[in-house]
């Protein structure tokens, strides 16, 4: 689990150096990783050009197809509403979250999204895979931010 959420990272570093805010995403198939993602909301000026967003149309692509009930969702950050509605509607079958997210969480922070027993699908969850290297890249982000915004 840590090495695929290592991946997720190489991924959050990539949106980082873009001057993105770094959180990355990979999709699991049957041990492979078959779609990446890292956010892009700022270059593409996509509201909706989130890590998990990213990965989860690759790997539709790839699958040919948007059931992905064979799939794990690795994201270094908790997805948000959107994200998480996605990931529900997608059929991901496990969520590996690197760390949480307790101002827009919605897979068990402000919201449990995945978890929601209303709707017809949920999304099992692990909680905290490489925690501080998670939650330490987002930190890094935005003191650099504060500091080239003085």
């Amino acid at each position: 689990m840590e090495k695929i959420m290592r991946e997720a990272l190489l991924e959050a570093r990539k949106a980082f150096e873009l001057g993105e805010i770094p959180i990355g995403a990979v999709i699991v198939k049957d041990g492979e990783i078959i779609a990446r993602g890292h956010n892009l909301r700022e270059t593409s000026k996509d509201p909706t050009a989130h890590a998990e967003i990213l990965a989860i149309r690759r790997a539709a692509e790839v699958l040919g197809g948007w059931r992905l009930t064979d799939c794990d969702l690795y994201v270094t950050i908790e997805p948000c509403a959107m994200c998480a509605g996605a990931i529900v509607m997608a059929r991901i079958r496990k969520l590996i979250i690197g760390s949480m997210d307790s101002k827009g969480g919605a897979a068990g922070s402000l919201y449990n999204i995945v978890d929601d027993k209303r709707l017809n699908h949920r999304v099992e969850v692990e909680y905290d895979v490489l925690r501080n290297e998670c939650s330490g890249i987002i930190k890094e982000f935005f003191k650099k931010l504060r500091k080239r915004n003085k």
